[in-house]
């Protein structure tokens, strides 16, 4: 249920008023700053796969294989599990606040009024009852097809990242924008739900299609990412989400779909 919810803090520029940029000489500090937290990461990254990779193979020898073969996808997963730590770090200390501010400003000012209906339908096409028939639906059609990994794929994808959306939002509690009129929803912002859902759906369907359909694997993701890319969108463009909570839902969302099929694939090898 939504109802209207009036703006505690109206944005003082107006539409189409351009908002003041990052003073100058702060500009070569951020990029600074933005290239050593890229190095840091990348390095954290590479740090943890040779761990894991290293500990497990001692552990399982079995698990060469799977590792050998799913490289670059365990990268995948190491690096969105460290931005999507990193960014619930910075939401948590309050240091992502004058940027997330910043980047609703700009969108409300330069985002046409007239999308905002088409925007709310792919809100909409991410909501909790759509993307749950989705995945009841798509799910029976596996179990009648006999394929069950990929069932349990998509479901335990979905259920995963539906668990997680409620854990964190009542452990982080951050509150919603409340720059301008807007919608309510329920919860707290951190980390927006319809793009974690979404994210967790569209790429294990975009997996589930590249198991089934090897060749369906990039069309597959490609529209996929258009979808969240879509959804993560609309989530700012209405007011109800800040940048943060979008972004660590895509790299958690992400995430969850990628350590299921590679935890298949350990007790595929292990058997």
């Amino acid at each position: 249920m939504r109802v209207a919810r009036p703006a505690d803090k109206i944005a003082s520029t107006p539409r189409g008023v351009k908002c003041s940029g990052t003073p100058t000489h702060f500009r070569p500090v951020i990029l600074f700053k933005i290239a050593w937290e890229v190095v840091e990461l990348t390095f954290i990254v590479a740090s943890l796969y040779f761990a894991v990779r290293l500990y497990a193979l001692r552990r399982q020898p079995t698990w060469r294989e799977p590792f050998d073969r799913r490289r670059v996808a365990i990268l995948w997963l190491l690096a969105l599990a460290v931005i999507a730590i990193k960014l619930t770090e910075d939401v948590v200390a309050g240091e992502s606040g004058p940027i997330d501010e910043r980047l609703m400003l700009f969108l409300h000012s330069h985002v046409s009024q007239a999308l905002m209906g088409w925007l709310g339908a792919v809100t909409l096409s991410a909501s909790a009852w759509v993307l749950t028939t989705m995945t009841i639906a798509a799910a029976v059609v596996l179990v009648i097809a006999k394929r069950p990994i990929e069932a349990m794929l998509l479901t335990g994808s979905v259920i995963c990242a539906a668990l997680v959306v409620y854990i964190l939002k009542a452990v982080v509690g951050r509150d919603r924008p409340a720059l301008w009129d807007t919608q309510w929803y329920w919860g707290s912002s951190f980390p927006s739900g319809h793009t974690l859902v979404a994210t967790a759906f569209g790429a294990a369907s975009a997996l589930m299609l590249g198991r089934l359909w090897p060749a369906a694997r990039r069309p597959a993701m490609g529209v996929a990412v258009v979808w969240i890319v879509l959804v993560a969108l609309s989530r700012l463009v209405l007011g109800v989400h800040w940048p943060t909570d979008v972004l660590a839902a895509a790299c958690i969302g992400a995430a969850i779909p990628l350590g299921v099929r590679f935890v298949f694939e350990l007790r595929e090898a292990r058997r």
